[in-house]
């Protein structure tokens, strides 16, 4: 076996590779990006595209697993709200292929708007949830995650984070698993036509699925069990907390959990009645110390001890452990090497600059988008005054305008989001003849996450020449 240091997303897009998948649609956003720039390589084995948004990704991936071929979608955590849609209808209809959805969050906000947890879509569509701690894991648990849809003919979401999408690790490099079965998609209305009629009785199967998977999780090995001994502590922990844990709590009894939707409640059970007290240790919302609380243990702290806001580090742990044996620690202060603050600034000859620099000048509201012009929130230029997520440039500019706003309101997005979403509230404006001055940034790229293609490019990411 050959060994690789890769980065987290590089070994996902191998895992999904040595899985056999066919089909691949992504957009791109940070921390996910670079996992469909590593898959291209493969592309005489496969295709993959760049779509024009994360909703239709996932509808593309789930097309392809309807047929009987592997596909895959990915998207940041925010991409996610955009696929809520067929991620929801998607769970009832199942998929014949194996589908696999990465999600990467962003804890601590480093490429975002928010730092939403998305293990709250897996419980709200009823779907399996993978959580790698590293990257050799992530790798192995595409694979697995493809092997689990099959089983039980559902959507799987990998859940991914940036320290673990842009950390690097040795990974062990597999052969590409052959898919033998024939290209098909077989007629069944009752199935994959969710009207009423249909729709119905698919619930009742997700639910009856949601319950062979809580006893498949509870026996599965990717889920394991650290005993050292002592019954004062016990932690539970997923995704990369469990690596901060390792290093702040080296000799103390962990439970991991790996596939950690549905919750595992025998496992859980067996082993949080062991311990006198337990931790749970997870970025973000207390999903897994909720569900412990709800099945009868007290004896849980969790994020009365460490942060709701923001990323893990093991400082943080530390302290934890501090406030739980009652002795005094301080989280160390940054070393500071007196080196002159560098914000993120527009790159030189950006002809956005020119774009602002002119808005300000003029007595109006500028709504803006996601994207580099963000920056123009900041100093020097100062003028955008409002982001609320992709496509919300145009369409809050028309809110604005609509209420009457008494200044000016001018809408400002790329030409990428443009292509995301940004059509839509154009169309909006149009339709309703409203007044607000719109402007497309185009640079002809998708410049913020590294210069990916979009529809405006005249190339797509398999490298062909496209209008």
């Amino acid at each position: 076996m050959k060994k690789r240091i890769m980065l987290g997303n590089e070994a996902i897009a191998r895992g999904a590779y040595e899985a056999g998948v066919q089909v691949g649609s992504a957009y791109p956003g940070t921390p996910s990006t670079e996992t469909f720039e590593y898959l291209v390589q493969y592309k005489e084995d496969l295709f993959c595209e760049w779509a024009p948004n994360e909703k239709v990704a996932l509808e593309v991936a789930i097309g392809a697993a309807f047929t009987g071929a592997r596909s895959i979608a990915v998207m940041k955590h925010v991409g996610l709200n955009v696929a809520a849609d067929p991620l929801m209808t998607g769970s009832y209809t199942g998929c014949e292929g194996g589908l696999v959805i990465v999600v990467a969050d962003d804890p601590g906000m480093h490429s975002s708007q928010n730092e939403q947890d998305t293990r709250h879509y897996a419980r709200l569509a009823k779907i399996p949830l993978l959580e790698p701690s590293n990257p050799a894991e992530a790798k192995e648990m595409i694979k697995e995650g493809y092997r689990i849809s099959e089983q039980f003919k559902t959507p799987v979401i990998l859940r991914s984070t940036t320290r673990i999408s842009h950390s690097k690790g040795v990974v062990e490099m597999g052969e590409r698993e052959s898919i033998s079965r024939p290209i098909h998609y077989q007629k069944d209305p009752a199935r994959f036509v969710p009207i009423p009629l249909y729709a119905r009785p698919m619930h009742e199967k997700v639910e009856k699925r949601h319950e062979e998977l809580r006893d498949f999780t509870t026996h599965s090995s990717l889920n394991r069990t650290e005993y050292h001994g002592d019954d004062q502590l016990g932690i539970v922990t997923n995704s990369v907390s469990y690596e901060y844990v390792k290093v702040a709590f080296p000799s103390t009894s962990v439970l991991k959990l790996s596939l950690s939707y549905p919750f595992p409640d025998a496992l859980l059970q067996d082993f949080c009645q062991r311990f006198q007290t337990i931790l749970v240790v997870e970025e973000l919302d207390p999903v897994l110390e909720e569900h412990i609380r709800s099945l009868g243990f007290s004896n849980v702290h969790g994020k009365d001890l460490l942060p709701l806001c923001g990323e893990y580090n093991p400082n943080i742990l530390y302290k934890a452990k501090s406030q739980l044996n009652k002795t005094d620690y301080t989280i160390p202060a940054p070393q500071n090497f007196s080196l002159p603050p560098r914000p993120p600034v527009l790159c030189a000859g950006c002809p956005h600059r020119s774009v602002f620099y002119e808005l300000s000048r003029h007595d109006v509201v500028v709504t803006g988008d996601i994207g580099c012009y963000s920056l123009a929130a900041l100093p020097p230029l100062k003028k955008l005054d409002t982001i609320l997520c992709m496509g919300g440039g145009f369409t809050v500019a028309h809110g604005m305008e609509r209420a009457g706003n008494k200044e000016k309101v001018v809408g400002i997005m790329g030409d990428s989001t443009f292509f995301h979403s940004g059509i839509s509230g154009m169309l909006d404006i149009a339709y309703n003849k409203g007044l607000s001055t719109i402007i497309v940034l185009d640079n002809r790229i998708t410049a913020m996450t590294g210069h990916q293609d979009h529809p405006g490019t005249g190339k797509t990411l398999m490298g062909e020449e496209s209008p």
